[in-house]
């Protein structure tokens, strides 16, 4: 025979543990009637009598000592159960999960290092791809998207930065095709750009109502790829402000623009937002955050 109600079960034992049926039923919160037919049906069920029925109450019989003692074991397992779950929402060990939008590495990377240099026996896994994890489905522990701001239930959403670009080339594309000075100078010019002509980053959106898409010479769906085509003078491109400004491989053509510009936002589940890892996670990016690049001129010569 196999237990298929355990709600009974339950009942059953805090009978067994207070002798009254209004007792038990203050501590599971139903009403007395529930708590009989509990008793009756788990009695029948059994086809043993497990309680003793009198003036005071109810007392346990051998049968009913003897479920009253799995289930106690049962309780207890559960209470250390518990125990173990909530001590793992408060270590600071084992697996932490970070999702990203591409090109963010460079800002992410210092603080992830940051915070294994702190706990030694964290383990950080960095995602990053156009799609949207599922943090309901455990896909991650903190997810960093771009764009309008998530909206799907039992997610905490927090406003981060604002993802920065600009027009980027290399020395040798710009000594060989010249530098635009204006929006009207980007035809005839070579880009790179995304694979998918359907993109719908800002920036990418922008330059599809300037420039035909033949003109993206150079498509790929990987941000390194990207970054790896522009550096190596396949045409001009749009990357973070974090990665370009300062590097002498590249030369920032246009600066950041309002339009370009996408919000970032820190999403967490409602169930795992307060576990300390992930609030650990948060508190070091919210303060790297706030020495990110901001709208801004080029900090070095367009060449």
């Amino acid at each position: 025979m196999t237990f298929q109600n355990w709600d009974e079960i339950r009942t059953a034992f805090q009978v067994a543990r207070i002798g009254t049926v209004s007792g038990a039923a203050e501590v599971l919160g139903v009403h007395h009637a529930t708590v009989i037919r509990h008793i009756d049906a788990l009695e029948a069920r059994l086809g043993a009598k497990l309680f003793q029925r009198h003036a005071r109450g109810y007392t346990p019989t051998e049968a009913g000592q003897e479920l009253l003692k799995v289930a106690q074991a049962t309780e207890d397992q559960f209470t250390q159960l518990a125990a173990r779950i909530n001590g793992a929402g408060s270590e600071m060990g084992g697996e932490l999960v970070v999702t990203s939008v591409p090109g963010l590495s460079r800002l992410i990377t210092p603080v992830v290092a940051g915070l294994m240099a702190q706990y030694p026996e964290l383990i950080v896994r960095y995602v990053t791809d156009l799609r949207i994890f599922r943090l309901e489905y455990g896909e991650a522990h903190v997810a960093i998207r771009a764009g309008s701001a998530p909206t799907e239930p039992d997610n905490v959403v927090q406003r981060l930065h604002e993802h920065q670009v600009a027009l980027y080339g290399a020395p040798a594309y710009l000594a060989a095709h010249g530098t635009p000075a204006e929006d009207g100078d980007l035809i005839g010019h070579r880009f790179v750009g995304p694979e998918n002509p359907a993109s719908r980053a800002p920036f990418h959106l922008w330059l599809a109502g300037l420039v035909p898409r033949s003109q993206v010479v150079y498509r790929c769906n990987d941000g390194e790829a990207g970054e790896a085509a522009v550096r190596a003078g396949l045409g001009l491109g749009f990357l973070p402000v974090a990665t370009g400004r300062g590097d002498p491989g590249l030369v920032e053509v246009m600066p950041p623009r309002a339009v370009w510009a996408a919000p970032l936002w820190l999403v967490t589940h409602v169930d795992l937002h307060r576990t300390t890892k992930v609030q650990a996670f948060l508190a070091a990016i919210k303060a790297a955050a706030k020495t990110w690049p901001v709208m801004g001129p080029a900090t070095h010569p367009r060449g």
